[in-house]
């Protein structure tokens, strides 16, 4: 019972990495609009961009994820 709990949170295809980035990216930009409204300016901006980064990288790193385990036959 708990393999099969455990297999719920194993991204296993590219899609649900893209629904994930999707649901983080959406995150980030609503956390960067309040740091916009909070610091008004340059370090409102790089605030922001920052959120934005964090998303693309740690999406990179799950699509990348995704490849490895296909090339190397890691299933789970």
């Amino acid at each position: 019972m708990w393999k099969k709990f455990k297999r719920l949170f194993i991204i296993k295809t590219k899609f649900e990495a893209f629904l994930i980035v999707y649901a983080l990216a959406t995150g980030a930009i609503a956390r960067g609009q309040d740091y916009l409204v909070q610091y008004p300016g340059f370090g409102g901006k790089l605030l922001f961009l920052a959120c934005t980064g964090a998303v693309f990288m740690a999406g990179a790193k799950m699509i990348e994820a995704i490849d490895y385990q296909r090339a190397y036959g890691r299933d789970y």
